[in-house]
């Protein structure tokens, strides 16, 4: 029994022992594992630090190639610009060469005609000198045989002559304008007041607009574009002028073809809400704003033929009253006048018993010449009749474009009608804008004319200019001199004077008499 617990105990021992060695020799194993698993890992990261290093100094060398890359094309650029300020320098100092040249050249020849001059100059005084003393010696022939001087002769034959006629004429100026004034007078009244309360047309003047509004200044600069790119291909492709001042939040557009400037506005105005500013754009912009103000002249052209009542007209005399849509005249909007004449005109016809549909047609194209005016060389009143004869109107619509303004002499009354028409239409109020500045001095100058005449004691522009009341003196001015004075200076009015519409001259004489009782 001892033997055997000896036993047990060895073996207990054994085991232990063997237990112990085994943990030691696993110990072991796991602790050479995680060295090696710590060796790679530093191995990995070293090589890691390594390509994160080249790969940065890779970008580090392509980064600096790029920005000299930068700087060399900067450089050309510089040296570019550089080069054609030079050439553009060069040339500017050559057309200066040129123009002094020619300065000088024109001083010399001015030099030499002058001496000319003063030579021909010096030729006529001698004959002129000569003139006098033969002038001289026949005048005092004269004045030997008869018995007086040059003076005296003159004026006493004057004076006869004078007086006869001024009776005479006196008479026969009284005695036909109140015949003539009493029938017309009725008769005109009654058309025209009639014509006029039936016209529905507006009374409000219209003007092309000229001026872009912008969101703010700082759109400018985008509008102008690098070194004035933009600017310069809006300007070319418009034929526009833009003036781009200190005016805040505006654009203005300067030229003398309306519907270029319309044209240049619609652009304009498309590209400011696009956002998209640079040339290519521009162009493809402003051919769109063409065709659009283009499809704009052409439906106003249709409906002021369609308001109007008037059909069978060639499509491009449509075109052209479209165009009168941007034509305007002291402010009065063309197409609307030409709507308003052609309107009158058939009333008036109406009225008189005349075609009122051929009146209409005369009346709509009576200002057609004024679409092509600014393009053309003429009057838009020659310039009317040769649309007109282009696209085979008739010659009563022909005569009346030419007549209504009294370069050509009317053949009918359907000419006649057109020229009053025209005439109410600018002279009505409200159709037409006049500034203050030249209604004060059309006042000045109505009363300056008429204070001008002998015998008139002072006078006075009422009626905002459409009548001037005269007072004359009556020791110096007879009845029958006050017809004579009033024709006169109604004659010099309308020869010196611009004005819509008709002015009265009333001359007024008064003699008072007073006596006392006592």
């Amino acid at each position: 029994m001892p033997m055997t617990l000896v036993m047990l105990v060895l073996i207990v021992v054994v085991i232990v022992i063997v237990a112990f060695a085994a943990l030691n020799i696993g110990k072991n194993q796991g602790i050479k594992e995680y060295e090696q698993k710590v060796g790679s890992a530093e191995t990995r990261a070293r090589s890691i630090i390594d390509d994160a290093v080249k790969t940065a100094e890779t970008k580090k060398r392509e980064a600096l190639l790029e920005a000299k890359e930068e700087a060399i094309r900067n450089k050309a650029e510089f040296e570019k610009e550089q080069r054609e300020r030079r050439h553009e320098l060069q040339q500017q100092e050559q057309r200066l060469v040129k123009r002094e040249e020619n300065a000088e050249r024109l001083q010399a020849e001015l030099s030499k005609k002058d001496k000319e001059l003063n030579t021909k100059d010096n030729t006529l005084n001698r004959k002129a000198e000569e003139i006098r003393q033969k002038h001289a010696e026949v005048i005092s022939e004269l004045e030997r045989i008869s018995g007086l001087t040059a003076e005296q002769a003159k004026e006493e034959l004057l004076n006869s002559v004078r007086e006869d006629i001024r009776i005479d004429t006196a008479k026969i100026i009284k005695e036909y304008d109140n015949i003539a004034r009493e029938e017309a007078e009725k008769r005109a009244k009654e058309y025209i007041v009639t014509a006029i309360q039936r016209c529905a047309a507006d009374h409000v003047a219209e003007s092309t607009v000229s001026v872009v509004q912008l969101p703010n200044d700082d759109m400018k600069g985008r509008i102008i574009g690098r070194e004035g790119r933009n600017i310069r291909a809006l300007e070319t492709l418009t034929g526009v002028e833009l003036i781009i001042d200190d005016t805040p939040e505006a654009v203005v557009l300067s030229g003398f073809d309306p519907v270029r400037r319309e044209v240049a506005r619609v652009a304009l105005e498309k590209l400011i809400v696009d956002g998209r500013i640079h040339p290519s754009r521009i162009e493809e912009t402003v051919e769109k704003a063409r065709k659009e103000v283009e499809n704009t002249i052409r439906e106003e052209g249709e409906a002021a033929v369609l308001e109007v009542g008037v059909h069978g007209l060639n499509p491009e005399l449509v075109k052209l009253l479209g165009r009168m849509k941007f034509r305007t005249s002291y402010g009065q909007n063309g197409l609307k006048h030409s709507i308003e004449v052609a309107q009158l005109s058939g009333l008036l016809a109406a009225e008189l018993g005349y075609d009122v549909r051929l009146a209409k047609r005369a009346g709509l194209l009576h200002d057609i010449g004024k679409s092509v005016d600014h393009e053309q060389e003429g009057t838009h009143v020659s310039l009317g009749a040769d649309i007109c004869r282009k696209y085979k109107e008739s010659p009563v619509v022909i005569n009346a474009v030419e007549s209504h303004h009294g370069d050509v002499a009317p053949t009918g009354p359907i000419s006649f009608i057109v020229a009053a028409a025209d005439a109410i239409s600018a002279s009505r109020p409200g159709a037409r804008r006049e500034s203050l500045e030249t209604y004060t001095q059309r006042l000045r100058q109505l009363e300056e004319i008429t204070n001008s005449y002998k015998g008139v004691e002072k006078s006075f522009a009422v009626q905002a200019g459409r009548e001037v009341r005269i007072m004359v003196i009556p020791q110096e001015v007879s009845e029958s001199d006050m017809i004579i004075l009033s024709r006169d200076i109604a004659k010099r009015i309308e020869d010196e004077m611009t004005y819509p519409g008709q002015i009265k001259v009333n001359v007024i004489r008064e003699t008072r008499v007073t006596a006392t009782a006592k």
